[in-house]
């Protein structure tokens, strides 16, 4: 499947393009420069050279025309960015993988974004789109480390059954992650503000922390 990541030139997308490529899709590494985009992409092939990385560089226009879209853009230019390549959005899955979050003395703070959560404000944007929230929780150094599994549940919301399934079968592919259909995408609201309470147990505790969900039989 070719997967187009818009705003991918952070840790989460740099992170997020080699681990797709590596589990064998065809991945489109967008930013707003596609020479930027060319620079983060030769650093990932460098990293791996032993690995066959299917990875091409674009702007987030040309990465907006792959099957499945990610918006992995910081949570204030993610409504805009979607906004921005709209007309290449049309019914298709588009994936949020933002989370609204602030730093006040010292805490971490979930923000409440218009419309409650970044990915809602997405698909107010793109309204025939099937907009998902997924992979918020994953920590970006281990996801991007290949040498190693990504041990962590990843939870799924959507109003569409297409992007909960097509989003859940891409997960599904990640080795030692595992999807959970989490609900409607009113339910980001508290999957994004999570993500604080997250970081400030990496903060307090030096250590990176994923979510694993007991009681759930794979």
């Amino acid at each position: 499947m070719e997967i187009g990541l818009l705003g991918a030139t952070g840790p989460a997308g740099r992170a997020l393009a080699a681990r797709l490529a590596a589990v064998g899709h065809d991945v489109v590494l967008g930013s707003r420069s596609k020479y930027r985009a060319m620079e983060v992409r030769d650093r990932i092939v460098e990293r791996w050279p032993d690995r066959d990385l299917a990875i091409r560089s674009a702007d987030n226009a040309g990465a907006a025309d792959a099957e499945v879209v990610v918006i992995a853009t910081p949570w204030d230019a993610a409504a805009a960015t979607a906004r921005s390549v709209a007309d290449h959005l049309h019914r298709k899955v588009v994936v949020c993988m933002s989370n609204a979050i602030a730093q006040v003395a010292g805490e971490f703070q979930p923000l409440v974004p218009p419309r409650g959560s970044v990915s809602a404000s997405v698909q107010a944007e793109v309204t025939d789109a099937y907009v998902a929230a997924a992979l918020h929780h994953v920590p970006a150094t281990e996801l991007g480390n290949l040498d190693h599994e990504v041990a962590s549940d990843v939870l799924v919301c959507s109003d569409h059954v297409k992007a909960t399934e097509t989003v859940s079968a891409i997960i599904a592919d990640i080795p030692g992650a595992r999807p959970l259909d989490a609900g409607g995408l009113s339910n980001a609201t508290a999957i994004e503000a999570f993500t604080a309470v997250l970081l400030q147990l990496n903060d307090r505790y030096r250590t990176r922390v994923a979510v694993r969900l007991t009681g759930i039989d794979d």
